[in-house]
């Protein structure tokens, strides 16, 4: 044998024996038709099981209703938003309402309106919805990220190949499951007010996945352009979402590779990268600016405090992406003393930063590329809600969480793939479990939404020291008529924030039911002295005035609140309800209406409005009115009483008159 022949021989029996070792250790690989034919099946059966999934763990919020956490700000008091007509999208498009420039979320919200009226489960399932598109789409773009991770190993091919590609589908139902399913994406979809979270996400998401998808294919530049104007249209679903040119330009470097290692940051390959990443940046610059000019920021925390808030909010979100425990609406920030930058909670956090850092470092020194590009995604995309600007009296928030998870979800998916490879079937067993679980948590999260009094007593029951909840809770107890119980709850929400407007205003409604009117008014006009633009002090002011005979004062106060709020249907009922009294009842009927078109399903107006009515004489009308309150409310006694006057008086007017 010649030398040549000995060498290639050398060379191929070393190939030949691992060949044979395989297959000794594994099944035949499968046929190129049935290995392509069961990657075409995981296509679609991992996503169905995502969206399936994710709408079985939310299911319960589909009977939750509004609450008093801004809902009744957006929803239950604004007729601006109800229906699409020229109007509406006047107003959708040019208000900064509540300091959030939304379009789009506000069409969204205008649509549901035109479906389900106010019935809030229709709102719900349309944000459930969107959530379980937002679970698919982070599927697709979590296996295009692993794909080109892969260098492409894992297309569709041969039989092992396409093997590969079923694991890849697996680990990236894997991780998008983790996403979609873990309880702190619970208040982005169950708080009907969070309609920008879940919609914005879906446009985020997608602009990503459009990008990624799009680089080196033949419809590159349409594909750009797609990404581009779904950008433009998560910046108009939530601002927040400025933050996508800065994870584009992560993914650049890995793992597409086009900037970086090989291709080098200050080549013609990298400034080209760099080009096209322009629009974008352009694009989120002007909604951060817009932003500040919508927010209309509170006063703000010094420097170290807000360094102080920063590295809790980020220790904050990365722990519970962990451990989902003890979530709540609100995670109060203290108002009275202000953050202590010096608190062990702060110092700890300082601590974690720095552990952060150090495993980044040691990221790098090791190469975890993958490691690094979702932790500085991560980073970057939470970086809006670290407390740079203060904006809302929490510290932290769940919802803060919901575009930068599914960069987390992407290290889980490497992690599943990884696993998969050596021990699928444990794989697949332990990522049942840790699903399974997280879903349970969400089920258990979602009942947190069902009304105000749940959602304010999970907000107790984490932080009882919460002013904003014992407020709010005094509240649900007014309305309920545990007026006693309401009261005691604004006295504590006063004592631990002497400064807390809305516990003043709590306190004067509980006062006022016990009968002390003055120190009712007392408490409404410190309220005003903390917050002059106060509009619901200011009714309540009215209110107490007007208890005590002083009617033309009291309007003084309904009109100041107008004035800061049209959209204050009480002004407008208590208003009326002076002019009643003065025996001026035809020129309360305005009133009534215009609180009507605020609300709807407002039982005081109509049951005011037919007083009026039936004072003029009106008894039909009147009827009609009396009629409405009791379809609002079977059980008003008031208003089924004032049906039954009405309808004698009536009876009596049409009579003939006798003849003697």
């Amino acid at each position: 044998m010649s030398r040549a022949g000995a060498y290639f021989r050398r060379v191929t029996e070393p190939r030949t024996t691992a060949r044979r070792a395989v297959s000794q250790l594994s099944p035949p690989a499968p046929s190129r038709s049935t290995s392509a034919a069961g990657s075409r099946a995981y296509r679609w059966l991992v996503p169905a099981v995502v969206a399936a999934a994710t709408i079985a763990a939310f299911l319960p919020i589909l009977g939750n209703g509004f609450v008093d956490w801004d809902d009744d700000k957006n929803f239950i008091n604004n007729p601006h938003f109800r229906g699409l007509g020229v109007e509406q999208l006047r107003w959708m498009w040019t208000t900064f309402h509540m300091g959030h420039y939304i379009p789009l979320s506000w069409m969204t919200l205008g649509l549901d309106y035109d479906v389900w009226g106010m019935n809030a489960g229709g709102y719900h399932l349309t944000s459930l919805l969107l959530h379980a598109a937002n679970a698919v789409v982070v599927f697709a773009l979590l296996r295009c990220l692993l794909a080109s991770a892969g260098g492409g190993r894992w297309a569709v091919g041969d039989g092992q190949r396409a093997s590969d590609a079923d694991l890849v589908a697996l680990a990236a139902g894997i991780g998008a499951l983790v996403f979609a399913v873990h309880p702190l994406r619970v208040e982005s979809v169950a708080w009907a007010t969070e309609r920008r979270d879940v919609l914005s996400g879906l446009f985020f998401f997608s602009s990503i996945l459009e990008y990624v998808r799009s680089r080196g294919a033949v419809h590159e530049r349409r594909g750009y352009l797609v990404s581009l104007a779904l950008f433009a249209c998560a910046l108009l679903s939530k601002a927040t979402s400025m933050t996508l040119p800065a994870v584009l330009l992560v993914i650049n470097a890995y793992p597409l590779r086009r900037i970086g290692g090989d291709a080098g940051w200050k080549s013609a390959a990298a400034k080209r990268v760099y080009l096209e990443l322009v629009p974008f940046a352009v694009l989120a610059l002007a909604t951060a600016g817009l932003s500040i000019v919508a927010l209309h920021p509170p006063t703000q925390l010094g420097a170290a405090a807000k360094i102080a808030v920063s590295a809790y909010s980020l220790m904050f979100y990365l722990l519970k992406e962990v451990v989902p425990v003890h979530l709540s609406p609100l995670y109060e920030m203290p108002q009275h003393p202000p953050p202590n930058p010096a608190e062990p909670r702060f110092i700890v956090s300082y601590v974690f930063v720095v552990v952060v850092i150090a495993a980044l470092g040691i990221g790098f020194r090791k190469r975890w590329w993958g490691f690094l590009a979702a932790a500085m995604a991560f980073v970057l995309i939470s970086l809006p809600m670290l407390g740079a600007v203060q904006n809302g009296p929490q510290i932290a928030a769940d919802r803060y969480a919901y575009h930068a998870a599914p960069a987390l979800a992407a290290l889980v998916a490497a992690g599943a793939l990884w696993l998969l490879r050596r021990a699928h079937a444990r794989t697949m067993g332990l990522a049942f479990v840790l699903v399974l679980a997280l879903g349970a948590l969400t089920w258990q999260q979602t009942g947190v939404w069902r009304s105000s009094e749940t959602l304010w007593q999970q907000v107790l029951d984490v932080d009882p020291n919460s002013s904003i909840a014992l407020s709010s809770m005094a509240n649900v107890r007014y309305k309920q008529n545990r007026f006693h119980e309401g009261a005691e709850l604004s006295r504590r929400a006063v004592a631990i924030n002497p400064n807390y407007a809305q516990g003043y205003n709590g306190l004067g409604v509980g006062l006022a039911h016990e009968g002390r009117i003055a120190d009712a008014i007392a408490a409404y006009e410190r309220a005003l002295s903390l917050e002059p633009k106060f509009d619901e002090a200011q009714t309540n002011l009215g209110v107490s005035l007007a208890q005590q005979g002083n009617f033309r004062a009291a309007i003084e106060q309904y009109q100041h609140a107008l004035e800061v709020n049209p959209d204050n249907g009480n002004a407008h009922v208590n208003w009326g309800n002076a002019l009643v009294r003065l025996g001026q009842p035809a020129e309360a009927l305005n009133h009534y209406a215009a609180a009507v078109q605020i609300r709807p399903a407002d039982t005081d107006a109509q049951l005011n409005w037919g007083v009026a009515l039936a004072r003029a004489g009106q008894f039909a009308d009147a009827i009609d009115h009396f009629r409405v309150a009791l379809a609002i409310d079977p059980n008003n006694a008031d208003a089924r009483g004032y049906l039954a006057r009405a309808t004698q008086l009536l009876e009596a007017q049409r009579q003939p008159p006798l003849n003697l």
